[in-house]
């Protein structure tokens, strides 16, 4: 952007609020207004590696989680920051990271949001925990633009690769069994513009989508 051989991007922070900061550019609009709470980073391991280490593969899920109600406690946000932003991690200024962190988000614009709803969470409202939902989205989108075939078994595929009773495990070893949602399905998820996807019924989610593939 700054050399002017970009005309926009799409990316997770603190680029976009280094861009406004810079006054190289603006925010058009965050994800959470596409697709409110929805997911995002993974923390993936190898089926055999797990397999094979499964002590190691529990104590490296219960360190992130750990992590993640760390970096949701509001009293350690400085410090969070003061961390990232060194050279080794995201090589950012603290005046980049913080404010949308921290829920504030200038659009660069003119607008100026505070308390922002669409502010990044950790772990909080179930933000870290791997729902099967979510997976089905993504399988479907890849059925979708031809990654996976359309005859692929959407529930099977989902349930081979999502191991989120690694993750209840773990969440029960850090007496955190209350933080553990009542079902692997967050159900139905609306977006921006009104479509709905029904993780029980993704082929009406692709039947009615009015762009169905590459062309």
């Amino acid at each position: 952007m700054q050399t002017g051989t970009m005309d926009t991007f799409c990316v997770g922070e603190p680029w976009n609020q280094r861009l406004v900061n810079k006054k190289l550019g603006y925010t058009a609009a965050q994800t959470g207004e596409v697709w409110k709470f929805h997911p995002e980073k993974a923390f993936s391991m190898r089926a055999d590696w797990v397999d094979k280490h499964p002590k190691a593969a529990l104590a490296l899920l219960m360190a992130v989680q750990e992590a993640q109600m760390w970096c949701d406690d509001p009293a350690n946000l400085d410090e969070m920051c003061a961390i990232i932003s060194q050279d080794k991690y995201i090589k950012a200024n603290v005046d980049d990271i913080k404010p949308r962190l921290a829920g504030t988000v200038d659009y660069g614009d003119g607008r100026v949001v505070k308390d922002s709803p669409f502010a990044m969470r950790f772990w909080r409202e179930n933000s870290s925990f791997p729902f099967k939902s979510h997976d089905a989205w993504f399988v479907t989108e890849d059925m979708r633009w031809g990654y996976l075939p359309a005859s692929t078994d959407i529930n099977a595929l989902v349930n081979k690769v999502n191991r989120a009773d690694l993750w209840k495990a773990a969440a029960e070893a850090i007496g955190q069994k209350a933080a553990i949602p009542a079902s692997d399905s967050r159900g139905k998820e609306t977006f921006f513009d009104g479509v709905v996807f029904d993780p029980e019924n993704p082929k009406a989610y692709l039947d009615g989508l009015k762009i169905k593939a590459l062309s």
